[in-house]
């Protein structure tokens, strides 16, 4: 395999002179894109988020691997359908992989080969991909077959993690996704990511164009937009990681909670005037009638459930003792409200599974309920259950609700609550529906995407 050779002085040069005018040629586009983006995010776990294994004959030394990054780990896949072509998945691939540049967005970014014969794309090859800023980001094809090519960083690069790309069939239509597990480089890099931000968006619209220009390269239309799922693993629960200030300060808080008492008399709740009571459902991915399927959209919706997803994390973010189960669990949630950055507290009550009969119907139902703790801006109790109609395969997610503006703890928020807080109450729950609908389709086309690629069978 040949060393990689560093590109020509007027090359750098030329490429470097199109970053200010390409980051708002790319700014503009991305404002004024009709392409609808689905974007959905939430919290990880290891190992079921670890990028996937090297090839043994590849020495990891060479690689700038996750272990070698800052910050959490953000597994992400990037997912959209083709119709209207005629290509094969590997057809696609292979008209991608004769040049790689042809689905860059060319404005602001560029694939440059640097070993290797032009054209086509081996594993063992280098590659430099060159993007707004004083970065380059050399990556390496660990891995590559008909249908399919993963990517790992090299050193100097800002990320450390691996990206595959890949085609796959399915009876009427072709899906392309991309799909990484990395981290930031390094401090730097992290700060623009997690804390500004910055380079999260300008990723974001890199992945999303190159997924445009793969339709156009199929010649077909895209269907159903670009759906973008997030999952973000926390630093310190990665292996090896060590515990920093702040995740001991978080759990500190977090077993503080031990000590409040619910605020609210609970057999109370609703008799009096200033209660709200509220009730939703929203109907899921439907399955066969029976009782849930171990690869069905109500198993799915309940891990959603089992792990405080159901919040929007610009939203609602929770923290606890992942040790313990979530049948009495304390969690400590930091909300954006008005303009605020609040932490309250709440407290997990029972937890079941069951069969019911509602309407002289068989209805399979998982539930918990959390309660606000002293201190929360808000009075109440908010129950989640999860129903599977045995009969007919329907789906359904259920919220309930009771709640008030707290009468006792900090002044101002309880004011705000009491002044604004009512219609972002009701926008909050209506996106809990809707994302947990979202993230159970989602996981769902993920799981089948998976088992279709094990298989070798077209995706359902």
């Amino acid at each position: 395999m040949g060393k990689p050779h560093l590109q020509s002085a007027g090359r750098r040069w030329s490429t470097a002179a199109r970053w200010p005018l390409g980051v708002g040629i790319a700014a503009w586009r991305y404002l004024w894109s009709i392409t609808p983006v689905h974007r959905w995010e939430m919290s990880g776990g290891w190992p079921a988020d670890a990028p996937p294994r090297l090839p043994a004959d590849f020495d990891p030394s060479e690689l700038q691997r996750f272990e070698d990054g800052v910050g959490p780990l953000v597994h992400r896949i990037y997912r959209t359908r083709i119709v209207g072509t005629t290509l094969t998945p590997e057809r696609l691939v292979a008209r991608m992989t004769e040049n790689l540049d042809g689905v860059a967005p060319s404005e602001f970014a560029t694939f440059q080969k640097v070993d290797g014969e032009e054209g086509g794309l081996d594993e063992g090859n280098r590659y430099v991909v060159r993007m707004p800023g004083p970065w380059d980001g050399p990556v390496r094809v660990v891995a590559a077959d008909a249908t399919s090519f993963r990517l790992a960083t090299l050193p100097g690069h800002l990320e450390a993690g691996q990206i595959e790309f890949r085609a796959r069939s399915d009876y009427r239509s072709l899906w392309f996704e991309i799909e990484s597990w990395a981290r930031s480089g390094d401090r730097l890099s992290d700060l623009l990511y997690s804390r500004l931000r910055i380079s999260k968006e300008v990723q974001l619209h890199m992945w999303s164009s190159v997924l445009r220009q793969v339709v156009g390269l199929a010649g077909g239309t895209m269907e159903g937009g670009i759906v973008i799922t997030t999952r973000v693993v926390a630093a310190d629960s990665l292996p090896g990681a060590r515990s920093d200030r702040r995740s001991r300060h978080s759990r500190a808080r977090v077993a503080a909670l031990a000590e409040r008492d619910v605020n609210f008399d609970a057999a109370q709740a609703g008799a009096s005037e200033g209660w709200h009571l509220d009730d939703m459902v929203e109907a899921l991915p439907h399955e066969a009638p029976g009782p849930p399927a171990e690869d069905g959209s109500w198993r799915v919706a309940r891990s959603v459930m089992d792990s405080y997803q159901l919040a929007d994390p610009g939203v609602v973010t929770a923290s606890y003792d992942r040790d313990r189960a979530l049948s009495g669990r304390d969690m400590l949630l930091r909300i954006r409200f008005a303009g605020l950055r609040l932490r309250v507290g709440v407290r997990v009550g029972d937890v079941y599974e069951e069969e019911r009969e509602v309407d002289e119907r068989p209805v399979w139902v998982f539930g918990w309920s959390y309660s606000t703790l002293e201190g929360h801006f808000e009075e109440g109790r908010m129950h989640y259950e999860l129903w599977k109609w045995e009969d007919s395969g329907d789906v359904e997610f259920h919220l309930k609700a009771v709640s008030r503006a707290a009468r006792s703890g900090p002044l101002l928020p309880r004011t705000g609550f009491r002044l604004i807080g009512r219609g972002n109450q009701l926008r909050f729950y209506r996106q809990i529906c809707r994302r947990i609908k979202r993230l159970t389709e989602a996981q769902l086309e993920t799981e089948r995407a998976a088992a279709s690629r094990e298989t070798g069978a077209p995706g359902r």
